[in-house]
């Protein structure tokens, strides 16, 4: 029987950790055959951390270093927001966490995982080598990687990743350069002026030029739909469309009651304004 493609998930997450971090936890112990990792300067015990999901102890200064040692210019990183810019050279950087695996993702804690194989099975992993979860931009929620060279510095094809890199300022760089009203009207980013050359150029200049395999599709849920199920590691939204996973950017700011229990329910749903546990 031929081994299942493996897949490394990593996630940057500097300073204390998010109440909605249980929720992350709980849904990765549904996906036990990907592995996920925490770069993180956090050194607080998490209550039920699975047994997928590795926490990997580096300062700020530390991972400055390194990508100095393997850029060779100057980063900046002066704040961890400003990580979100460096997501597509996290296979670069990281080679030791990549290593051995077939795929790396980028990943954000305020994200509840669905079942990951439903979607990334065999035969689909087989014929991409980028994949997003929405249709018009790369997303730095969760995107995948083909674990080679070639994906591993791609971005380096942007004309500005050393300016991007190297400045305090944050560029949207994972993901569009801030394109994201007008990527709305329908408009390929590739016709959408932007600031600078974000990986979601990259990806749709080589998916036009046969360069790369990519793949995007809107398969994630995103803003405050409600009727969202989580029955055992599946999410679906309606009681009739299965998500891959539920990007929470709104949940964890508009959400007025921000206690997890101590357990969290194998099976609970999500309103337009909670979590509803029982």
């Amino acid at each position: 029987m031929k081994k299942q493609t493996s897949i490394a998930v990593i996630t940057c997450w500097y300073g204390p950790y998010p109440w909605y971090l249980p929720y992350f936890m709980h849904s990765c112990s549904f996906n036990p055959t990907v592995d996920f990792y925490i770069i993180t300067d956090n050194l607080e015990e998490i209550p039920n951390q699975p047994d997928n999901v590795k926490i990997i102890f580096r300062t700020i200064e530390q991972l400055k270093t390194v990508a100095y040692l393997k850029l060779g210019f100057e980063i900046n990183i002066d704040y961890p927001y400003k990580l979100n810019d460096f997501k597509p050279a996290y296979g670069f950087l990281f080679p030791e966490i990549v290593q051995g695996y077939d795929f790396w993702a980028q990943s954000d804690l305020d994200v509840i995982f669905g079942n990951l194989r439903n979607f990334l099975d065999e035969e689909f992993l087989s014929n991409y080598d980028f994949i997003s979860v929405r249709q018009d931009y790369a997303t730095g929620c969760f995107a995948l990687y083909r674990n080679n060279e070639k994906m591993n510095t791609y971005f380096m094809k942007s004309i500005h990743y050393q300016q991007i890199f190297s400045s305090p300022k944050h560029y949207c760089f994972d993901e569009c350069s801030f394109a994201y009203e007008a990527l709305k009207t329908g408009k390929s980013i590739l016709e959408i002026p932007t600031e600078t050359v974000s990986f979601t150029h990259l990806m749709k200049a080589g998916q036009l030029t046969n360069d790369i395999r990519t793949h995007f599709d809107f398969i994630l849920l995103e803003g405050l739909p409600g009727q969202i199920i989580f029955n055992n590691g599946t999410l679906v939204y309606k009681q009739e469309f299965e998500i891959i996973l539920y990007h929470l950017i709104h949940v964890k700011t508009q959400f007025s009651l921000k206690t997890v229990p101590n357990e969290i329910p194998n099976t609970y749903s999500i309103s337009t304004t909670q979590f509803l546990l029982s």
